[in-house]
């Protein structure tokens, strides 16, 4: 449903990210500098910066992960990092943001520890 009303897709979906900064390059964080910043990605009373939002379906997630033969929690933690490198304006549209945007996922789970037999 919530695809549906967000991107016009009336297909499930494993993941949805809903970010609030508006970055003119993947993790450029120059935007967060400006005077308006504060007011608009900030949380006013912890200060926080405020990346958006991420909804995953735990349905699809466990679906995906008897698919690909690892555990719901690979599958999760893969969910997670794909769709905080959307938050941080990551995307994977074109060829070249593809590879970045999955060498960045490797990089997450590794750091993690989190394998594919996982």
């Amino acid at each position: 449903n919530i695809n549906r009303e967000f991107r016009e897709l009336d297909v499930p979906t494993d993941v949805l990210s809903f970010p609030m900064v508006d970055y003119e390059a993947p993790a450029d964080y120059g935007i967060l500098e400006s005077d308006d910043a504060l007011a608009m990605y900030f949380n006013p009373e912890s200060g926080e910066l405020l990346l958006g939002d991420i909804v995953i379906s735990v349905e699809r997630a466990f679906e995906q992960a008897e698919n690909y033969g690892h555990s719901i929690k690979r599958e999760i933690c893969f969910l997670t990092a794909h769709s905080m490198l959307h938050l941080l304006g990551y995307d994977h549209m074109e060829d070249e943001e593809r590879i970045v945007m999955e060498k960045k996922q490797e990089e997450i789970l590794n750091a993690l520890g989190i394998k594919r037999d996982c």
